[in-house]
């Protein structure tokens, strides 16, 4: 049985070539192509190109060539319907079946989109040719929306007197019309109405371009209807799923490395009047994981522009917390904020281009970085209120998927939670301990003068303070300091002699060189809290083994990355366990 070429074309659309192909091998930008090592045979000059504009790959060294299910076919030794299903799987699709119901639901979307495609066109042509479409012109052209504009993007209106219910209804399925959102019934009448009568609509498309649902614009704002309202949810449309415009601008995605995301379909409109071709907007709904999945199938950096109001940034906050999760390596999510009172719309029209693309230059906040300032601008500085501060940005961190990206988003929030409270010790940041609270000329050169450490210098200089300054406990607890490495040369030597004097019980032959006991006293800026809890041993005990397994998990993490590059190299199997060890003792830890 053969698949839908509805279904197939859709996994050619979610998946870029080059997304499948650098599954298997590295590829490099090279103009509007990808170039690498052939994974057909042994070379050293690369002869292996893809180009995700033409959808295809091309081996110059085998002659091989061809789509991304036949790359798959060949180097996973697939069948056809094999390499569907893994490739489906990619593309977030469900599986197809051939079942009775994938069939019939084949034969409804056929129907379906066939009901919106008809509809799309006859209000289009309406608000064109139609003289009682006068009123939507107009309000378009003082938007300075002309005809090429209106026929670029298809838009449509719908007179409050129109009604083509009845001629749908003879050439098409009456469960499906009826079912299809654009109309709704009237008890009282007994007749079905026009859901966007009164209404500019602009086409929701699939990611095929096939007309699936419609945005609507209200003509008469002296009414209390909403301005803007969506098609409601169907068997075939649902909001979250779907982004206004991505259909079209995902053919043009090899020319631009960003996306702007905005809040309605007349910022999409606005900026692309100005050639910013490169716009999408949400559907009226806070940003889902779906939409952010599809968008990074053709871009790496997603700008989310919300309008300059407070509503715009409560929006922006929402999907900052919802978009954080899906940060990978090689894709960003930023944030673009307009001056107060302005959206895309009119910001360009009043700037122009240029000002606009210099402003997201100038003006981009990576999604990590708002997070922080945002709930850091809402705390205070008591302690309860940094606690529960900490608490949140450290379940906002572990919410994001991919775990190195974790690992950083959560070194980024603690570390600048640590520049926010001087004085704070946080569990498991591998970022420097900031100085205790100083006069503020004070404040600002201790900070100067501890770039030239590392977090682990640091660290390792509170460790030793807290040995120096405890040797006589140390020596009734000698088991505390097994198991302990410094990786800073200096102060190992110091461990050395600490672990000396405390196996002999010379307690007073101490000798450490002045100029490094001043550095470990002036950059040790665990000595305040030691000093407030030196009489509770208990206390010294919890802060120190802190501190030395903080180090002992900077060990284990520096280990794993060096073996992890040797494995990438050689494959053994020896190599692979040492790491699978590493990191079970790094969860233990």
């Amino acid at each position: 049985m053969k698949y839908p070429k509805e279904y197939l074309d859709e996994i050619k659309i979610r998946l870029k070539v080059s997304t499948v192909v650098s599954k298997h091998v590295s590829l490099k930008k090279r103009g509007k192509e990808f170039v690498g090592l052939s994974p057909f045979k042994n070379e050293k000059t690369p002869s292996f190109t893809v180009n995700d504009e033409k959808g295809f790959y091309h081996c110059f060294s085998t002659s091989e060539h061809g789509n991304i299910f036949d790359f798959v076919m060949k180097m996973q030794n697939f069948k056809f319907g094999e390499a569907v299903k893994f490739l489906a799987n990619l593309a977030g699709m469900t599986p197809y079946r051939f079942s009775k119901v994938d069939e019939q639901r084949e034969k409804e979307w056929d129907e379906y989109t066939g009901i919106y495609s008809f509809y799309a066109d006859y209000y289009h042509n309406e608000l064109l040719n139609n003289p009682t479409s006068k009123i939507a012109l107009d309000y378009l052209k003082k938007r300075k929306i002309d005809n090429s504009i209106i026929k670029e993007f298809k838009i449509g209106f719908v007179n409050f007197n129109s009604s083509i219910y009845e001629r749908l209804s003879k050439n098409y399925d009456i469960k499906i019309l009826n079912e299809s959102g654009l109309f709704f019934h009237d008890e009282n009448k007994k007749i079905y109405v026009e859901r966007f009568r009164n209404r500019i609509i602009f086409p929701i498309n699939s990611l095929s371009g096939k007309p699936m649902a419609f945005g609507g614009r209200i003509i008469d704002t002296k009414n209390k209807y909403a301005k803007y309202i969506n098609s409601p949810e169907t068997n075939f449309f649902r909001k979250g799923n779907n982004l206004y415009n991505l259909d079209r601008v995902r053919k043009i995605s090899h020319k631009f490395d960003e996306v702007f995301l905005v809040e309605g379909y007349m910022d999409v409109i606005g900026l692309s009047k100005f050639q910013i071709e490169n716009c999408i907007a949400n559907l009226g709904t806070a940003l889902t994981d779906k939409q952010i999945y599809m968008v990074t199938q053709f871009f790496d950096n997603i700008v989310i522009c919300f309008d300059g109001d407070e509503s715009g940034y409560k929006a922006a906050i929402r999907a900052a917390e919802n978009s954080i999760k899906n940060v990978l390596p090689d894709k960003q999510i930023y944030f673009l904020f307009l001056p107060d009172g302005e959206d895309p719309d009119t910001f360009v029209e009043k700037k122009g281009k240029n000002e606009f693309l210099d402003f997201y230059k100038n003006n981009k906040i990576p999604v990590h970085k708002l997070i922080f300032e945002h709930y850091k601008k809402e705390n205070s500085s008591s302690p309860s209120a940094l606690a529960s501060l900490e608490k949140r940005l450290k379940g906002i961190a572990n919410s994001v998927k991919d775990n190195v990206v974790k690992k950083y988003i959560l070194g980024y929030f603690l570390e600048s939670l640590a520049k926010h409270s001087p004085g704070t010790v946080f569990k498991n940041s591998n970022k420097p301990f900031i100085g205790f609270n100083k006069p503020l000329d004070k404040t600002k050169k201790l900070f100067k003068d501890t770039e030239i450490f590392s977090s682990v210098d640091i660290k390792e200089f509170c460790l030793i303070y807290i040995m120096i300054n405890n040797l006589n406990f140390f020596y009734q607890r000698p088991d505390l300091l097994e198991n302990i490495k410094f990786l800073k040369k200096e102060n190992g030597l110091i461990f050395d002699q600490i672990l000396e004097c405390i196996k002999n019980g010379n307690l007073d032959d101490l000798q450490v060189d002045n100029q490094l006991l001043d550095q470990i006293e002036k950059y040790a800026n665990i000595k305040h809290i030691v000093y407030k809890n030196d009489k509770d041993e208990s206390k010294i005990v919890e802060i120190f083994n802190d501190i030395k397994n903080e180090l002992k998990t900077h060990d284990l993490e520096l280990r794993i990355q060096e073996l992890e590059s040797k494995f990438a190299e050689d494959f053994n199997q020896n190599t692979f366990d040492e790491i699978n060890r590493l990191k079970k003792e790094q969860n233990i830890n």
